[in-house]
């Protein structure tokens, strides 16, 4: 084999990259969705977001925290990915290197 033909673990690495492309991609869509949507209720739902859930707390503070714990649930869900699939594929192929 050549230096210039691709090897089955080009294909491997490729495959890899584009899984990670399209995970990111994904989470990153799926966090700017729930940020902006917060934001345009905050522009233009502000009685919505002034109602009281109970005693002291607003649909406003509430949809604010879930917008945090749904940032780190998201963010959690890439780093769970990438220890479990990405890392040790990656490992594997470097392994397999001349």
């Amino acid at each position: 084999m050549s230096r210039g033909e691709p090897t089955s673990d080009d294909a491997a690495l490729r495959a890899l990259a584009g899984a990670r492309t399209r995970i990111a991609f994904a989470l990153t869509t799926a966090t700017a969705l729930v940020y902006f949507g917060f934001i345009l209720l905050v522009a233009f739902g502000k009685p919505l977001l002034a109602t009281l859930v109970a005693p002291g707390l607003t649909l406003g503070i509430l949809l604010g925290a879930l917008v945090i714990v749904v940032s780190w649930l998201l963010t959690w869900t890439y780093v769970e990915w990438a220890n479990r699939r990405y890392d040790p594929e990656l490992r594997r192929l470097r392994q397999r290197r001349p």
